[in-house]
This record gives C-alpha cells, structure tokens and sequence, in this order.
C-alpha cells in the first residue's frame, strides 16, 4: 500500500494509491492524520478500508505534504555507507553517529529546497527515511521490522560550513526547508525486508552524482531499531534517515552545491522519486 498526506480546498487529507490515482478524505472525515493510524489500532489496513471508496483525483488537483507531515522525532544517521566513510576518510564506525532534524526543515515533493543566505554550501543526500508504526523502547533486533509502518525518500540537504563548525552536525542540518521527504509512505509488504539491496541515487539538473545500493549500510535498519530504542522510546510516525552513500558534493572535486535554479531528484528502487526545485532565501 502507498500513502500520502496533501492539502486541498476541504484542508489536510490522506489518500491511498489507486489505479487511476489517488483516494482520499479530509483528515475530519477520518478522525486524524496517517500518523493517527499508525499504532497498534487503527492500522494502515484499516486507514485502507476507509478510504477504499473515497473520490479518486490525480496529484496535481491537490498539494502534497510530507508523508508525516509533523513527527515527533527526525532521527538521522551519519557515515552508515561503508562507501561514503571511505570517500570522507573515515574509519568504518562501530556505533552510529545519530543526529536530530526538525520539522520545520521539512518540504514535500515538488516544494522547493531554500538556499539560506548564512550559506552558499547546500548541499544534497539521497537517503532511505524510516517510518515507525508500533512504538516501543528496548526494541530486540529480530523484532524490530514489525515496528516499521513504511518507508519513504528523503534529501537530506546539509548546509556544510555550519554541520562543521561545531563539534555536532545538528545546526548544519536544521535549517528551514532544507529536508526533503516524501512522496509516499509505502508499506514494507512491497519491499524487501528492511529495504536491502535497492539501488538509491541522486540525479542533479539530469545528472546522477550517487549512486549506490542499501546493501552497503553499515547499520542496517534492523539495527538501527534497536540502537535508537535503547536510549529512547520509539513513536508512531517517527522518522529514522539511514545514512547517504558516497558522491555528495562536499567530497567531489570540484566541489558541486545546490544552486537556485537547480532541480534534484533523489530516487529509491521500488519506492519512488521525490523531486525538488532549490530556490534562495528570500532578502
């Protein structure tokens, strides 16, 4: 099953992918958001049933959002690709680097990224998000699967002179409208488990500058479950962003940043394509 979340005339909706579409109901009709339906109940089989019959309209009758547009926690990992440790001249780490987003730096699919003028070095990751469904703490590796409600595409844009200038990355990763996330959330049942071995790239103004395959994540998914819920208690809806491969612009040479005009594509095998204009911030 494929999710989105989007706005229209009747304000915030969910809708279900359908043969000529999409189905979908207001959020008031529903009695909440897609994040609403992902605990122990109601499920997404329920939120399915719903919306079985809804009005079927296509993607440009209404604006997308973020397939969670408001989670409570972004979680992110760094340097989880053997081959981007090795391009950035790290070790391979034995515990993951982990660092927050926040979702005011959230767009959707076919938003645009913001340039912020603090910076001209924005730059693109292409990423595998998470989607929590069960929530839950101290979450054994072997179980950790049926926590996850979907998965989705992430850009995890980095403004690269402010992750470095302290000793953590969040300032650089916490500027407004930087993450891009979206389309779908898509269920775990169309995927290979925990989404191993999909091809995962970046495609920059019709270039592809990453290019690379799950299968090299340091941490898989599993694992970074279980990680993450040693420390702290997992949500419905929460978001956790894998890691990116090697070939992004900070370690190219010449260095490649986003620019205002510049369209970037981040593409996952069997999940989907998100796509966004970068813009600069306004004076």
């Amino acid at each position: 099953m494929r999710f989105i979340s989007y706005t229209s005339a009747d304000g915030e909706g969910v809708a279900i992918r359908s043969e000529g579409g999409y189905r979908g109901l207001p959020v008031s009709a529903l009695g909440g958001d897609l994040r609403s339906f992902l605990g122990e109940k109601p499920g997404l089989a329920d939120l399915a049933e719903l919306l079985r019959d809804a009005p079927e309209f296509a993607l440009p009758e209404v604006t997308l959002l973020p397939p969670i547009p408001r989670p409570e926690k972004i979680l992110c990992i760094g340097l989880n690709y053997r081959s981007h440790s090795a391009e950035g001249g790290f070790e391979v780490p034995e515990y993951p680097a982990v660092f927050a987003r926040f979702p005011n730096g959230l767009v959707a699919h076919g938003a645009p990224l913001v340039r912020p003028n603090a910076s001209d070095l924005l730059d693109y990751e292409c990423e595998l998000a998470v989607i929590i469904g069960r929530g839950g703490r101290h979450i054994a590796e072997h179980e950790a699967l049926d926590h996850v409600a979907g998965y989705s595409v992430f850009n995890d844009g980095s403004v690269r002179d402010f992750q470095v200038r302290s000793q953590q990355w969040t300032m650089g990763k916490a500027f407004d409208a930087t993450g891009a996330f979206g389309p779908e959330l898509v269920t775990g049942d169309e995927l290979p488990p925990g989404c191993r071995g999909l091809r995962i790239r970046t495609i920059l103004n019709g270039e592809v500058l990453q290019d690379a395959d799950t299968a090299d994540m340091i941490f898989d998914v599993p694992r970074l479950i279980a990680i993450l819920s040693e420390a702290m208690t997992l949500s419905p809806g929460d978001v956790i962003v894998t890691g990116t491969p090697d070939g992004v612009g900070a370690f190219r040479d010449p260095q490649v940043w986003l620019r205002p005009g510049d369209e970037c594509t981040i593409e996952i095998e069997g999940i989907g394509s998100l796509t966004n204009p970068v813009v600069q911030e306004p004076a």
